[in-house]
């Protein structure tokens, strides 16, 4: 049986210039890498960071958003769970918008799909006012 570790928030930023999604993305991988995560699933989860938070920068408006990173690791798993909140407009419909190519801003709309396929966890809540990203990735841990 493994022994639960309270899940904690080890980094928050607010995201409300595109600097701001570097930082996240960097931090991400920085953490990630100190909770013994492979190379690949660090880029997969910094990934994942820059594009829901290159989303609160292009939707969300000037009151912008804010990035989390938790650890809910144990001693059989490393369990890293992100939530990123804007309060911009909203998605008016999360369903499209999780569909690959679907975009309201221009873009390729790979960002939401894209996201989702590189996380264990993924889900969305939106409303005019708030919208909230919250994913996670978990790994086995090795121990040898």
């Amino acid at each position: 049986m493994s022994e639960a570790v309270t899940g904690h928030s080890i980094f928050s930023i607010e995201i409300t210039d595109p600097s701001d999604v570097v930082s996240a993305r960097s931090k991400a991988r920085e953490i990630a890498a100190g909770l013994g995560l492979g190379s690949a699933d660090q880029t997969r989860l910094a990934t994942a960071i820059s594009e829901i938070t290159r989303n609160v920068i292009q939707y969300a408006g000037p009151g912008g958003g804010v990035c989390r990173l938790f650890d809910e690791s144990d001693n059989e798993w490393i369990r890293i769970r992100i939530e990123v909140e804007d309060w911009g407009i909203g998605i008016t419909d999360v369903v499209a918008a999780l569909r690959d190519g679907y975009s309201t801003g221009g873009g390729l709309g790979a960002g939401l799909p894209g996201a989702r396929r590189l996380m264990d966890q993924f889900d969305i809540q939106s409303h005019p006012g708030c919208t909230k990203v919250e994913m996670s990735m978990i790994r086995r841990r090795h121990h040898g």
